[in-house]
């Protein structure tokens, strides 16, 4: 059986927590920054958790995900 390979972009973009479910950036937060609030910056900063509906896909990109 041949190895699996790895999507390189979803690499880039998810990381696995230990218990298993993955994290990704915010969006909205790389330009036009200016008129949105200092709360609302801080909050787009902080990593969110993937949705249990788009886990199985994330998962399949990342099949050696540790």
């Amino acid at each position: 059986m041949p190895k699996l390979k790895t999507r390189r972009a979803a690499a880039k973009r998810f990381r696995k927590t230990g218990s298993g479910k993955f994290m990704r950036r915010h969006a909205f937060h790389n330009h036009l920054l200016d008129h949105k609030s200092p709360k609302r910056k801080r909050f787009l900063g902080t990593m969110a958790v993937v949705d249990e509906t788009d886990h199985d896909r994330v998962c399949r990109m990342l099949p050696y995900a540790s």
